[in-house]
């Protein structure tokens, strides 16, 4: 796992592509691997950057900008600029916060109401890699909102759709735990329940939680401020602990629904442009 893969052996990032082509490249990222990481540690940045220079026969550096990150483990869709014009708009777009993202989630208990808006004020632990609550005034305190839709009640489990409206680190593992409702699998929040999944593969680190980043609409670099609105979804790693389609209490239908993300899909096609 500290080495790039060679794509000619196993799926690797090959595997992982939602879209490419000149100027991005859209990947499903699997739940255990960083975003980024130090050199000789593995991470998605690593893996892409190999993959690109065995595919173009690059000699020198492979550029890559790196305009969102997921937490290590946290599947998902992802957006790389393969252009550092493409990764400034990139760039702009989640700071401005336009950039539309959907995430499902499998949480501990049972969410009620069936829809709702979580707001919360939040800061980084020092020296630690988590948050926890802070006073709106506090010291590091950051502002986190996120719009939450229940898919789908199991036994002890519920399935959520979340949109997060601001980015901060940790903010839906944290707003859902500070709630009753930890992720499962994410003891750095509480969650009592382990994640099933099988044995780990070389393209499936072991950590996980679930946690999975299904939807992500932007606007295309290639036509600058004004390019082409672009939605990729991502499917749920097979491990999944419940899909909307699964024998279970159906949530209640509310206007507005949820992306399926039972499939990858790309829309429009940008391909070779």
């Amino acid at each position: 796992m500290n080495k790039p893969p060679n794509q000619s052996t196993g799926p690797g990032v090959a595997g992982w592509l939602l879209h490419e082509d000149r100027h991005i490249i859209v990947v499903n990222k699997p739940a255990g691997l960083a975003t980024q990481a130090p050199p000789g540690i593995a991470s998605l940045e690593a893996w892409v950057k190999e993959y690109l220079k065995q595919r173009y026969n690059k000699p020198g550096r492979v550029y890559l900008g790196v305009p969102q990150r997921l937490d290590r483990p946290v599947s998902g869709v992802l957006v790389l600029a393969r252009q550092s014009k493409a990764a400034q708009r990139l760039h702009a777009q989640f700071q401005q916060r336009s950039v539309l993202k959907e995430y499902w989630a499998v949480v501990e208990g049972r969410v009620e109401p069936a829809r709702g808006n979580w707001t919360d004020w939040l800061r980084k632990v020092t020296g630690q890699a988590r948050v926890e609550p802070a006073e709106p005034q506090g010291h590091g305190a950051r502002y986190a909102e996120t719009t939450y839709e229940v898919l789908r009640w199991a036994e002890g489990v519920t399935l959520l759709a979340l949109r997060p409206r601001t980015g901060r680190m940790h903010q839906l593992r944290a707003q859902a735990a500070w709630r009753g409702y930890p992720i499962l699998g994410d003891q750095l929040y509480g969650s009592r329940q382990p994640l099933p999944r099988p044995l780990p593969s070389a393209d499936e680190p072991a950590e996980a939680i679930a946690l999975h980043a299904c939807s992500l609409t932007f606007r295309h670099p290639l036509h600058g401020d004004f390019g082409q609105l672009c939605t990729f979804t991502a499917p749920l790693p097979p491990y999944w602990p419940l899909h909307p389609e699964a024998t279970a209490e159906p949530a209640p239908v509310v206007a507005g629904g949820s992306v399926d993300a039972s499939s990858s899909t790309v829309w429009p096609n940008l391909e070779g442009s």
